[in-house]
């Protein structure tokens, strides 16, 4: 790839822990910045007032890799803001996975109101086909996360390709993922050698590095495990120049 007619691409990490809140911390959300537009992946509980602290709200669209709360609670909050709130942000693009829309519908009938996410977002939902995200192109893969559908995603802008595992257990559409990145943002929940349950969800920080064929940056990670010297590892408030 000629590196001489690239765009700055920058990933800033809004939350990074896992199912579980670390200390202080925020579920996963990770900001994708490219020539003055931004995406956002994943916006789990936490990420939506980290945004707003840093000066990093309004966005222009979002993208969630699967429907586990952790991933995506804050859109919650985030529709009550644009519905009631004093300053109300201009919607963003929302791209879900498939059935992603019922589900927010199916949720909203229960435990809000119907209709309530259409003031803050214009739902979307993807396939396997790459679609249009704030500028950038994006690639879905479907990955291994228990028996709930969950994608990764390879982003592409400015020239560079940014991989997001999403959460997975280990499968080849990691590598496919990885494969000639920029940088691959890799999940590594569990303890090097561990095994969460007989149908894998999540992978340690050894399977991620196996899955990977260059710069990795692991997250998802319990604050209580830590990593070998050497190996990067995502934290709250962390920017890279893709």
């Amino acid at each position: 790839m000629d590196r001489r007619h690239t765009t700055r691409v920058r990933l800033t990490v809004i939350g990074c822990s896992p199912a579980w809140p670390d200390p202080g911390g925020a579920h996963s959300g990770y900001l994708i910045e490219s020539a003055g537009r931004s995406l956002l992946l994943d916006c789990g509980p936490g990420v939506l007032a980290r945004l707003r602290a840093g000066g990093l709200f309004p966005v222009d669209a979002v993208a969630v890799t699967h429907l586990h709360l952790d991933h995506w609670g804050d859109l919650v909050p985030w529709a009550w803001l644009a519905a009631h709130g004093p300053a109300r942000p201009a919607r963003a693009e929302l791209w879900l996975p498939p059935a992603g829309r019922g589900a927010l519908d199916a949720f909203a009938a229960r435990f809000g109101s119907p209709g309530m996410f259409e003031p803050a977002f214009a739902l979307r939902e993807y396939d396997s086909a790459p679609f249009q995200a704030a500028g950038m192109t994006v690639q879905p893969l479907r990955v291994e996360h228990y028996a709930l559908p969950a994608y990764g995603f390879r982003i592409t802008a400015g020239g560079r390709v940014l991989a997001y595992s999403g959460d997975s257990g280990p499968c080849e559409a990691l590598r496919e993922l990885a494969a000639g990145a920029d940088l691959f943002l890799c999940e590594a929940t569990l303890r090097d050698g561990g095994d969460d349950a007989p149908t894998r969800g999540h992978i340690s920080v050894e399977e991620a590095l196996q899955h990977a064929a260059g710069r990795v940056l692991v997250t998802h990670r319990p604050v209580e495990l830590p990593v070998s010297d050497g190996i990067e590892r995502a934290r709250e408030g962390l920017r890279v120049e893709v």
